[in-house]
């Protein structure tokens, strides 16, 4: 095996900053701040290793996030459907308590094994894996399969906090607990490295390495993360 995945989530975006649940693409753009950490995201991939595959979900902040990455290491961008957030339905556009609450309850009772709970108007667990996870599959056989893959190398997704932590705790196996309580700040990164048995191995997380326990980095105002 040859390569990682690396999955980033995107920049700051307006909505964000007002605490919106914002999940519908095209969804809302990068804030100027947002810009810069698209820019130093550029220039971390930059400096490493060309990445086999760029890969950006079809909502704005995440393409706008990848495009700069795309410039710096020279590899054209393939948006793909699929990738986006975990769908807030009847929530979307929402920045109140109650609103946020409502959908981290949803998504906590996920991580406690009840993937048909399903967020009021919008996905359920079940729903949100599997639009997402087969898009994963295709990449890995595309690119991390071994000897028979075409070009090899990591493969870079840049795609939305809750999908991630969701995705990867049903891919690598890392604990729940760990996994509902450490939010992914803009553009953080989790990497996982295949496995001859078809499964993952969690590489890192953010800023955290083997093994994935303690507390959690905090973000309990953006659900999105």
């Amino acid at each position: 095996m040859s390569g990682r995945l690396i999955l980033v989530r995107h920049g700051q975006t307006v909505a964000n900053v007002a605490k919106k649940l914002d999940t519908l693409p095209p969804g809302a753009p990068l804030t100027p701040a947002g810009e810069q950490q698209a820019l130093a995201l550029a220039e971390r991939f930059g400096s490493g290793g060309r990445p086999a595959m760029l890969v950006s979900s079809v909502a704005l902040r995440a393409r706008q996030t990848a495009t700069p990455v795309s410039e710096a290491v020279d590899r054209g961008l393939e948006v793909i459907e699929g990738l986006h957030e975990v769908q807030a339905g009847d929530l979307e556009g929402r920045s109140d308590e109650d609103a946020h609450k409502v959908f981290m309850g949803v998504f906590r009772s996920w991580y406690k094994g009840d993937l048909d709970e399903r967020v009021p108007g919008g996905e359920s667990g079940h729903d949100a894996l599997g639009r997402y996870l087969p898009q994963l599959d295709e990449l890995r056989a595309a690119h991390l399969g071994g000897t028979d893959a075409g070009t090899v190398g990591d493969v870079v997704v840049v795609s939305h906090g809750a999908i991630i932590r969701l995705a990867v705790t049903a891919m690598s196996g890392v604990d729940p607990a760990f996994a509902v309580t450490n939010h992914l700040d803009n553009t953080d990164a989790v990497v996982l490295a295949p496995t001859p048995d078809g499964g993952w191995r969690l590489e890192q997380w953010a800023d955290k390495l083997p093994p994935f326990e303690g507390p959690s980095r905090g973000g309990a105002d953006d659900p999105m993360g």
